[in-house]
């Protein structure tokens, strides 16, 4: 998701995640668009969290893993833990705010990255740091979800048991492989209810933007501005539905069509990363380094090649354990979130050709935010499948999952690719609740404009779905960016991110059908 990476290691612009790697896989089950209809801004049962007064104070390098800036504040906001219950048990949020920088301020902008599982701290500062237009306007405010980072996080693997999952393989071809996914997937599950039993069941994306409202509130906007990226343009059209006359300045960049269910979200996703290959490979066969000859072809022949190799046989690396194919997959996928990533995966690439899996090894563990054997800098692992797994209505089961893995894969470009985006699904099939709300097309009352930004390219959130959402959303504009990788603030397109500036500060739309290459 970056020229410079807002997670935790700073590698470039902006790179959401759509996904994470549950076992490997990238794909995104997201909830479902319920009703249009409008919810009462400030209901009466939920008045002691909508008139909370946050108190800022400064952050301590224990509260965010970026470096943080002297402008640099936090807070904690109280929410309940079940809004059918707003007098049981409350949980607390984790706020960052960096003040504006200009003498007219415009209120605040909230942000987020995407996820579902992903913490919005270091996105803020990233923003607040990076967009100086943004940051003279606004009071630049990032906070980690529910279940996410240091708002309440949930738990459902040990160490050892995340990396199990990340290593099983994620495209099981025979009845053992099978077997053993359906144990870790099972497991992933009754992790959630054993180690965090009343949050599993709270952590949906509906509770979240209900968290969003009740955080507008206490920074004392009328309206939500809010810049979301991925999964955070679904949290931004939940708003738009739920709360019309919220609406401030929105920016949803790397749209989600909320009218998919989770395997036609997936089958997109495949379907834009091998896409994604294919540029990939023809830019790879411009440089020296290639490890594979042949061309663009030649280049998917040796990928293809490499995950069939390590399907029977791990690869040594230096590390302390062989490279897996569910590990190599997850390095190719990772790596066309963002074109200064191809670099990376091409030396991986040549190092497996010469015997030696470290690099991709280490790519795949960046995917997963894994930091040692057994370690890990978030709880991406375990909040990624307990929201979305959570709000989605269940995909097939493995019979099901099966035959879509070989439908998608038999004319993809690389067939594992589209069997770990169909099987990546088998955990949420295994989940112990769902959403009853089938998906539907957005729908609101809003007379707010709406930017939508949409990369023709993108991998992770295909362009067709900003068209889609384009085409539900009345009172939108799409801003389309002619270029590669998921998402486009940020990634070093001026135009971009003066079109993107010049909506927020000055509230001035793009021209319809506006393209910046």
């Amino acid at each position: 998701m970056k020229a410079r990476v807002w997670r935790r290691r700073r590698l470039g612009p902006l790179i959401t995640l759509v996904v994470l790697v549950t076992i490997g896989c990238l794909s995104t089950p997201l909830a479902p668009i319920a009703s249009a209809a409008t919810t009462d801004p400030n209901p009466a049962h939920l008045a002691a969290f909508y008139t909370q007064t946050p108190v800022w104070t400064s952050c301590g390098s224990a509260s965010r893993s970026g470096t943080g800036s002297d402008r640099e504040q936090c807070t904690w906001i109280t929410v309940p833990l079940d809004y059918a219950d707003p007098t049981g048990t409350t949980i607390k949020l984790r706020v960052a705010k960096w003040p504006a920088t200009g003498t007219a301020r415009r209120g605040s902008l909230i942000v987020n990255p995407g996820g579902p599982g992903a913490g919005g701290i270091d996105f803020g500062e990233y923003v607040a740091t990076s967009a100086p237009g943004i940051a003279a306007a606004y009071d630049v405010v990032s906070f980690d979800p529910r279940g996410v980072g240091l708002s309440a996080p949930i738990t459902c693997l040990t160490g050892p048991q995340t990396t199990e999952l990340l290593r099983t393989d994620s495209t099981p071809k025979t009845a053992s492989q099978q077997q053993a996914y359906v144990k870790v997937s099972q497991g992933l599950a009754n992790g959630c209810l054993t180690m965090s039993p009343a949050l599993a069941r709270n952590v949906g994306s509906d509770n979240t933007v209900q968290d969003m409202d009740i955080i507008r509130a206490a920074l004392g906007d009328n309206v939500l501005n809010w810049l979301g990226a991925s999964y955070g343009t679904y949290l931004g059209t939940r708003y738009i539905e739920q709360y019309p006359t919220r609406v401030g300045r929105m920016v949803l960049d790397g749209v989600v069509d909320p009218s998919l269910d989770a395997m036609a979200l997936s089958y997109g996703q495949s379907l834009g990363f091998q896409r994604a290959v294919l540029r990939f490979a023809a830019d790879c066969a411009k440089h020296r380094t290639c490890p594979y000859p042949g061309g663009s072809a030649g280049m998917v022949k040796g990928i293809n090649g490499l995950l069939a190799q390590l399907d029977a046989h791990p690869m040594h690396t230096s590390n302390r354990l062989p490279l897996v194919q569910t590990e190599a997959t997850t390095a190719v996928i990772q790596a066309m979130y963002a074109p200064f990533l191809w670099p990376t995966l091409r030396e991986g690439l040549s190092q497996a050709r010469r015997g030696d899996g470290t690099g991709l090894q280490r790519l795949a563990a960046f995917a997963s935010d894994q930091t040692g054997p057994n370690t890990y800098a978030s709880n991406m692992a375990s909040a990624f499948p307990a929201i979305g797994c959570w709000d989605a209505p269940a995909p097939p089961g493995p019979v099901g999952l099966n035959a879509a893995a070989a439908a998608w894969s038999a004319k993809a470009t690389v067939p594992e690719i589209a069997r770990t985006l169909a099987w990546g699904n088998l955990p949420c099939a295994l989940w112990f609740g769902h959403s009853p709300v089938a998906p539907a097309p957005a729908r609101t009352t809003t007379t707010a404009p709406i930017l939508l930004v949409g990369t023709r390219y993108d991998p992770a959130t295909p362009y067709w779905w900003a068209q889609a959402l384009h085409q539900q959303l009345p009172t939108s504009t799409l801003l389309t960016y002619d270029g590669d990788g998921h998402t486009a603030f940020s990634t070093g397109s001026t135009c971009i991110d003066r079109t993107i500036t010049a909506y927020l500060v000055q509230g001035s739309v793009p021209a319809p059908d506006t393209v910046c290459r």
